[in-house]
């Protein structure tokens, strides 16, 4: 789905091809949208989340993030983890890690917020997660993780950038 915000890419962006999004043709303000494939969450054996009702979150510079709704990922799986950030746009982040009943934890790996901004008030106790500490598939693909340590974007074939967390990005 490409977004047609009215701006013009930089010159460095990769030019998308048929059925590939740009981020630089996402909005900013970032909006809500929903994601059409189905969304399977996995740490090591074990499926952590299913959900056909995720909603993704489209920013310039940025893959989309997904947020899936809390009923789709059983609590059992969820403990709170330390800490907190601030998104401009969503407001205050709390994180959770993964853990097991065997024992096996993926730390920090999922984060949502609890009391988000008016205009995110859609995916209020929604989790997403971090491609790199957990599986994350989009239909049948297994999703890459955005470059960085930090951001939480969720990179598929169809998306092309550069993106936030590359190197060379830190003065974006």
């Amino acid at each position: 789905m490409w977004i047609n915000t009215g701006q013009q890419r930089p010159p460095f962006a990769i030019e998308p091809k048929a059925g590939q999004e740009s981020v630089w043709d996402y909005p900013r303000p970032p909006v809500l949208v929903p994601e059409p494939r189905e969304v399977v969450v996995r740490f090591g054996d074990v499926e952590i989340a299913r959900s056909v009702r995720a909603l993704r979150v489209l920013e310039t510079a940025s893959p989309p993030t997904v947020y899936l709704p809390p009923e789709d990922v059983p609590s059992e799986f969820i403990v709170a983890a330390a800490g907190s950030s601030f998104c401009e746009w969503k407001g205050r982040a709390a994180y959770g890690s993964v853990r097991l009943a065997d024992g096996r934890e993926a730390a920090s790996a999922l984060w949502r917020y609890p009391a988000p901004t008016p205009a995110f008030a859609g995916i209020a106790g929604w989790w997403s997660f971090y491609p790199s500490r957990v599986e994350c598939f989009l239909g049948d693909e297994r999703v890459r993780p955005q470059g960085g340590g930090f951001y939480g974007g969720w990179v598929t074939y169809e998306i092309v950038g550069p993106w936030k967390g590359e190197a060379g990005t830190g003065g974006w």
